[in-house]
């Protein structure tokens, strides 16, 4: 059985992963009012992973016998300046989870709960992921200005993403 202080903290990150889920949500919106398709199906992309990254948490903490608790969302930033900024905001939230993700693994490690560790280290692995998709469209945002027909290019390609889930996690 995991320690109330792990059950708390994976707790927490169930309720943040649904918040990012949400963030993203919001990201999709801003992208869709300025009728960029693609980036507003990037970031409905990025919600369905960040739902399903709660999902794996959930059944993480129900197999070790513990109980989930869901709590209130609290309201994800609505308004950006430009479509750079959305995704700067993005890569800052990953910032964020990354760190939480980390400060898990902490806990984990000083209790020596090494399901929880194997279970995060996915995550970890996960945040390298997120963290350089982030990166690389900024830098490509960054490079394009304000080239209409580069950023619909861009968009047009961000059409094509989907979200399979990992059948080995």
């Amino acid at each position: 059985m995991l320690s109330e202080q792990l059950m708390t903290a994976i707790n927490d990150q169930i309720n943040y992963e649904f918040y990012s889920a949400n963030a993203y949500i919001a990201m999709q919106a801003y992208c869709a009012s300025n009728d960029l398709e693609g980036f507003a199906n990037f970031f409905k992309v990025q919600s369905q992973e960040e739902n399903f990254h709660a999902e794996k948490f959930f059944n993480y903490l129900n197999q070790m016998g513990g109980r989930v608790t869901i709590s209130a969302l609290p309201e994800p930033k609505n308004n950006f300046e430009s479509i750079l900024d959305v995704f700067k905001e993005g890569l800052a939230h990953e910032k964020s989870v990354t760190q939480r993700v980390y400060n898990l693994m902490d806990i984990a490690t000083d209790q020596r709960e090494h399901a929880t560790i194997s279970l995060l280290k996915w995550f970890i692995d996960e945040q390298v992921e997120e963290e350089n998709t982030f990166n690389g469209i900024i830098k490509r945002l960054e490079r394009i200005g304000d080239d209409s027909a580069a950023i619909y290019m861009l968009d047009s390609e961000l059409m094509t993403r989907s979200f399979t889930p990992p059948t080995t996690v």
